[in-house]
């Protein structure tokens, strides 16, 4: 059976995922977070950058924001820890560390036992009322920044060109209009090309069709407001779903679990 739970932490930017997964089984998708999943049990398979990974007991997987990715239990499933971090957090330890340089993980799967250790231990802490406020507020920092250091590198900053519009000024117009209808028509404008010429442009960029990268935002958001408190009617309307039965059924299926259990 498979069974996911999200949990706050005292970080605002940062929230926490306990999930074992025994046959679900993700499609290809990207998050708007950095995921770092602490694989606890078992083995994932996942497609990545052209190749096929298997990430065991004791292995950590880096997935960066906007990175199409997919993911499956190996044989018996699999027991994940997942922390999900806003980029803005993540980029600002990276500035402290380094400057206002972009980061990236060469290695996006991390074999390093203590590093995995402190790291799970700080996931079942961070949302332990009973743990000190102070350790809750420096631990972070501490081993964030020791991964960063460790298997992060800088890099110049990237632009997949889509016409008069990159993905990033693409994906804040969709994020303005996520309650509304959206025509590749409408898309194809804002980037002075052809609604072909964006079709194929957006899915050598992205690895994605601009609808099921659309479809995977309004998830992503949606996840975001549930997270924030917000009914998961409010927050279906807000998001472009006018049928709540299709939402909550999408949700699951892509998720693993029910909007109602966020």
């Amino acid at each position: 059976m498979n069974t996911v739970n999200h949990r706050k932490s005292c970080i605002a930017d940062i929230n926490l995922i306990d999930a074992h997964y025994q046959s679900f089984a993700f499609k290809r998708h990207y998050h708007l977070n950095y995921h770092l999943g602490l694989i606890t049990e078992g083995e994932q398979e996942y497609h990545f950058h052209g190749a096929r990974h298997l990430a065991g007991a004791g292995q950590m997987v880096m997935m960066p924001p906007d990175e199409i990715h997919d993911g499956q239990p190996h044989a018996r499933g699999y027991k994940v820890k997942v922390f999900s971090i806003t980029p803005d957090w993540l980029d600002h330890q990276a500035y402290e560390l380094a400057g206002p340089q972009p980061i990236h993980f060469p290695r996006n799967l991390i074999t390093d036992p203590q590093l995995f250790r402190q790291l799970s231990q700080l996931h079942d802490q961070l949302s332990n009322p009973h743990f000190p406020q102070l350790a809750k507020e420096s631990m972070p920092l501490e081993f964030f920044s020791r991964l960063l250091s460790r298997y992060g590198q800088l890099r110049p900053n990237a632009v997949a060109a889509l016409g008069s519009k990159d993905l990033h000024q693409l994906r804040d117009y969709l994020m303005a209009h996520l309650d509304q209808k959206i025509s590749l028509e409408t898309l194809a404008r804002l980037c002075d090309l052809s609604p072909s010429q964006l079709l194929r442009q957006f899915k050598k960029a992205t690895g994605m069709t601009p609808y099921a990268w659309l479809a995977r935002l309004r998830l992503e958001h949606a996840m975001a407001l549930l997270k924030a408190g917000y009914s998961s009617t409010d927050v279906a309307y807000h998001v472009g779903f006018y049928d709540q039965a299709h939402f909550t059924r999408t949700f699951k299926q892509t998720f693993g679990v029910a909007p109602s259990g966020i």
